[in-house]
């Protein structure tokens, strides 16, 4: 029997997911990727970012010794060359791991630009010239995204850095200005900041996170603790430009762009920063690759259009992960459940992507894990709800850890006790998050919750004392 001809182009968690599904159901797969295997998530985002966070985390563990009993001598610093090779161990080693998942499951890698030639037909140019050309029964595009630029701040890899320039100084800079406070710009702050940058964060919107599914409680939590480790953080403003001279930046902060008119303007400042750091979206990577010679017209702005089946508007091609733009979720795991759904539906079967249930993981300090409706968005979908909370300070582990900032939330069915929505600011929010994303999707109930064990002491605990105050029958809240 012929075997189906899977062409993947993009080795990110998208693409790398989509070879390995098609290959375990039985297809004979190509993985393209011009770059290093794992994406922008192994390379240049997830991995290296937390490499470095954790860094921070630890010296501000460190420097808070004295309270545990601990005595340091001296003033802990980062050392840059080390953590740098430390990133790299860790990034190399996840490549040679993935290179190895591919020849084991026998697809076949190809390092090179992809570019589609017709249908089923993709030629793919290596480094060295050399061309080779790939034919496809089904094929599954996860190209992915890369940082965006302002207009009147293009990354120059010194004075303005795009967010992939920011895993790979060498020094720590004194002081840093962060355009953008989204999840990456806040993620950045609380790295620089741990690591000792003076750091001051720009956000255009009225508050932090300014994304869907973030509870306001959470950026309320946040701000305040940033401004404890003396983060600057200016809402409703916006760069208006850059003086670079003599290795430093003047940057001259006024309001919003996005202000009202009637708004008054307040007084423009500027700040002194030994670099810029622009974290305002991403771009799409779909330029030169050939669309429209099998029939696809990106939007606009370059993104790919799919339905729920990850399908394009061609025939036999798919899309997953950033290619698919704002207008989905874009995020790591998101791709990856995008690419082995993806690559199921080229080879049979019918099964629609969901999106109701995606845990958020912000990695702040402290983090934040949300998952389902916020009370404002379920009330907007016309549901009765209501919420409670319980703040971190109540649990024996937060206390042990020193980590007593913070508190979750559920936002619940009234009528029924359903959750609908579950939103942590605290220590290990990022992992606690799990338990309240598969409530969510099978549908428990707080009792529930309150009724399932949970060991003690932990910070899982937090999800117990949320769901017992919310079912009536609090215990230290």
């Amino acid at each position: 029997m012929t075997k189906t001809r899977v062409a993947v182009v993009g080795a990110g968690p998208g693409g790398y997911a989509a070879a390995v599904r098609a290959s375990q159901l039985g297809a004979d797969v190509t993985l393209v990727e011009k770059e290093k295997a794992g994406g922008t998530c192994l390379n240049w985002g997830c991995t290296p970012s937390k490499v470095m966070k954790t860094a921070a985390d630890l010296l501000e563990q460190v420097r808070r010794a004295g309270e545990f009993g601990v005595m340091v001598e001296g003033d802990p610093a980062p050392d840059m060359a080390a953590l740098m090779r430390r990133k790299e161990r860790v990034i190399q080693g996840q490549i040679q791991g993935l290179l190895h998942l591919f020849k084991a499951r026998g697809i076949r890698h190809l390092r090179g630009h992809g570019r589609l030639e017709g249908a089923g037909r993709l030629s793919v140019t290596a480094a060295d010239g050399g061309r080779e050309t790939v034919e496809w029964d089904r094929l599954i595009l996860a190209t992915g995204s890369a940082p965006a630029p302002l207009p009147d701040l293009p990354f120059d890899g010194a004075g303005i850095l795009s967010s992939d320039q920011a895993l790979c100084l060498d020094v720590v800079p004194d002081a840093m200005v962060i355009v953008g406070g989204g999840v990456i710009g806040c993620e950045f702050a609380s790295i620089f900041s741990g690591l000792g940058s003076r750091v001051t964060l720009v956000e255009a919107m009225n508050r932090l996170l300014p994304v869907p599914g973030v509870d306001e409680t959470c950026t309320k939590t946040l701000l305040r603790e940033m401004k404890k480790r003396k983060i600057r953080v200016l809402v409703d403003a916006g760069v208006e430009g850059v003086e670079q001279r003599g290795g430093r930046c003047a940057v001259r902060i006024g309001p919003s762009p996005f202000a009202e008119a009637e708004v008054p303007k307040g007084p423009m400042e500027t700040v002194d920063a030994a670099c810029v750091l622009v974290c305002v979206g991403r771009r799409p990577n779909t330029a030169g690759l050939g669309l429209e010679n099998v029939g696809l017209e990106p939007d606009p702005a370059g993104w790919i259009a799919a339905d729920d089946r990850l399908m394009t508007g061609a025939a036999d091609v798919y899309a997953v992960g950033d290619a698919l733009g704002p207008g989905r979720i874009m995020l790591a795991h998101v791709a990856t459940a995008e690419g082995r759904l993806a690559a199921e539906n080229a080879l049979g079967r019918d099964r629609p992507m969901r999106y109701d249930v995606v845990p958020g993981a912000i990695f702040t300090s402290p983090e934040i894990g949300v998952v389902g409706r916020t009370e404002a968005e379920a009330k907007e979908d016309g549901l009765r709800v209501r919420s409670e909370s319980v703040l971190f300070r109540t649990l024996g582990k937060a206390q042990v850890l020193g980590r007593i900032e913070g508190e979750a939330k559920l936002v619940l069915e009234e009528e029924t006790g359903r959750i609908l929505g579950a939103h942590l600011v605290g220590a290990g929010a990022t992992d606690l998050v799990a338990e309240a994303a598969l409530a969510i999707r099978t549908g428990c109930t707080v009792q529930d919750v309150a009724d399932t064990i949970h060991a003690h002491p932990t910070l899982a605990e937090i999800l117990l004392e949320v769901a017992g105050k919310a079912s009536g029958r609090p215990f230290h809240a």
